[in-house]
């Protein structure tokens, strides 16, 4: 089935500021919620609204979307994909309904000491401008904190269990109580010891001196689609941080940087060249070479060409993401007027001038950057 659209599932127009991205998105996840709504479709629609708000809270995210739709955040399966993980509902829970859902909806406050999944990580990659058309293949080196092996993560040394903190009794938290003049105040706080955790270590593993984690570097080979853009972001699901408690990892976000190109320009994608001839080929016509990424093909200048003379080479541009097909390539054609003679074109210069005449004719108001801009748009912008 095929998604909806995410300012639908919001219900919310394309022109919807934060603040009012954030008011849908609350409103529908309280009402939604699995904790809440006990119909069979809620977990679902919870989902998709978390899917949702997800993308278009983000910027750059909420530009690829408006820019590419749902298939800015898809690359064909598998563990790598466009778009952003997204937490547990457990999460979204605490961070919509706060203290409130415990004490009046009938939940349970989440443990200090539950699973929680990884953070995200990020990487930015820098790739040249015709890896980013057909796609290449890039082996980084990713630094990043993982789960002892020793220890699974524990902290605790083989054949060991961390204990439960005696001063919180594994709450990992600890309740104050304060008489005012409102009457008694609890005020909770994190307990000291053992950080929240509700566990301490008793015998700490030797590998990691009992933090549960190290630091490592490794590389990641990264399969790079044809057609990504500037910006444009990869997931590597589960290649984030580790997660807490036995809780699932992160994931990595590969964040592409395109490098310019010496002559071709994209706009989406569309590749744009500008491209010089001289006065003899513009009047007589001409059949010149003209570069593409594909390599080198004929162009036939017609008699008479006048510059800013746009022609396109169809299925000549840049592969589209997700889709079939190729955006084209345009090329705009200048008239390069020579800046020195030699004495025998300088005559041949003069005898064509005296059969042209002197005539001066003005033109329409229009300009030859208005007529640039209608070709090409905001290239020229």
């Amino acid at each position: 089935m095929s998604k909806r659209d995410y300012y639908e599932v919001l219900g919310v127009s394309q022109s919807a500021d934060k603040s009012q991205l954030k008011k849908a998105y609350r409103k529908l996840a309280r009402q939604f919620h699995p904790d809440v709504n006990k119909e069979p479709d809620a977990a679902d629609k919870f989902k998709e609204i978390n899917e949702a708000y997800e993308i278009l809270s983000d910027d750059q995210k909420k530009a690829a979307y408006d820019r590419y739709g749902h298939a800015a955040f898809e690359n064909g399966g598998g563990a790598q994909d466009f778009g952003q993980g997204f937490g547990g509902f457990a999460d979204i829970f605490e961070e919509v309904f706060g203290g409130f859902a415990s004490a009046g909806m009938g939940g349970s406050r989440r443990r200090r000491n539950a699973p929680r999944r990884g953070g995200d990580l990020r990487y930015d990659l820098e790739i040249d401008f015709m890896d980013a058309v057909f796609g290449t293949e890039k082996v980084i080196e990713i630094t990043r904190m993982e789960n002892c092996h020793d220890c699974s993560g524990s902290g605790s040394a083989p054949g060991s269990q961390p204990a439960t903190c005696p001063e919180c009794n594994g709450a990992g938290e600890l309740r104050q109580n304060r008489q005012t003049i409102l009457g008694t105040m609890v005020n909770v706080v994190s307990c000291p010891r053992c950080s929240g955790n509700g566990r301490i270590v008793v015998n700490p593993c030797n590998n990691c001196s009992g933090r549960g984690q190290l630091q490592v570097t490794k590389p990641l080979s990264v399969k790079i689609p044809a057609g990504v853009d500037n910006e444009m972001q990869m997931r590597l699901t589960g290649e984030g941080a580790p997660g807490v408690n036995g809780g699932p990892p992160g994931n990595l976000f590969i964040v592409m940087h395109v490098k310019p190109h010496e002559y071709f320009q994209r706009r989406g994608d569309d590749i744009y060249l500008s491209l010089d001839i001289n006065i003899t080929q513009a009047a007589l016509g001409d059949e010149i070479n003209v570069p593409t990424v594909d390599g080198s093909e004929d162009l036939v200048i017609p008699a008479g060409t006048q510059p800013g003379t746009k022609f396109t080479l169809r299925a000549r541009g840049v592969p589209r993401v997700k889709r079939s097909g190729r955006g084209d390539q345009h090329i705009l054609v200048q008239v390069s007027i020579p800046k020195k003679l030699t004495e025998h074109q300088h005559e041949l210069f003069t005898a064509l001038g005296e059969t042209l005449g002197k005539e001066v004719i003005p033109q329409p108001e229009r300009g030859f950057f208005s007529t640039l801009k209608d070709s090409f748009g905001d290239w020229f912008s």
